[in-house]
């Protein structure tokens, strides 16, 4: 029979954004000296080990494409996250990325494919190679591509959010309707803790976004 799976987007997810001062904006890191992992985070990759369920890193990072950083770099800050990881007893299993972007200026790179999300080609590809079920997986995530990703592979979505819904307006417009919305990765482990341990309930009566029951009350 084959097993189910926690799939992780990266940024936002496990490491923190990095702020721009001269710009005023906020990014993907381009170096591991700013690849900083978000509280808790590694701690919670150790929990979601002993669910025994496989813990898969899914993420578009096209700095490659977009010329801010280089494979090289782009190695080093998976390894420090690895690193990081393993320091709190925790494994990610496998690390899947989308180097692609469709206005790079690097022929290579400049692909409409259907691994960058909201495409649910990294999960697939996943599924395949790691003999999963995605039915019996999680994806969580901190962006709209996400869920949608998620969705459209079959899984339960998890949508992390610091402020409560902020973006619900848009969840909504994409008609992106997570499972949960919770705050931490650390909030999520807990939550899917509980489904695995309750797995012989149906899934979609455990729980419900307390975001789109209040939106669809309107």
């Amino acid at each position: 029979m084959k097993r189910g799976a926690v799939f992780l987007d990266r940024d936002g997810v496990i490491n923190a954004y990095v702020y721009n001062s001269e710009f005023g904006t906020v990014d993907s890191p381009a170096h591991p000296d700013d690849f900083v992992l978000l509280p808790g985070a590694a701690r919670a990759i150790a929990e979601l080990n002993q669910t025994g369920l496989p813990v898969i890193v899914v993420s578009n990072q096209p700095g490659i494409a977009k010329r801010k950083f280089n494979s090289a770099l782009l190695a080093a800050m998976t390894e420090k996250m690895h690193v990081e990881a393993r320091s709190a007893g925790g494994c990610l299993d496998a690390v899947y990325y989308c180097l692609h972007h469709p206005l790079s200026e690097l022929p290579e790179y400049k692909v409409n494919c259907n691994c960058r999300k909201p495409s649910p080609g990294l999960l697939i590809q996943a599924a395949k190679e790691l003999d999963l079920d995605l039915t019996k997986s999680y994806m969580v995530g901190d962006g709209v591509t996400d869920i949608l990703a998620g969705d459209s592979a079959g899984t339960t979505t998890i949508f992390i959010s610091a402020r409560k819904c902020y973006i619900c307006d848009e969840l909504v417009r994409q008609n992106a309707k997570p499972t949960l919305i919770v705050t931490t990765l650390l909030e999520a482990v807990k939550d899917i803790s509980s489904m695995e341990r309750s797995i012989q309930v149906p899934r979609d009566h455990l729980v419900l976004s307390h975001c789109f029951n209040f939106m669809e009350g309107k």
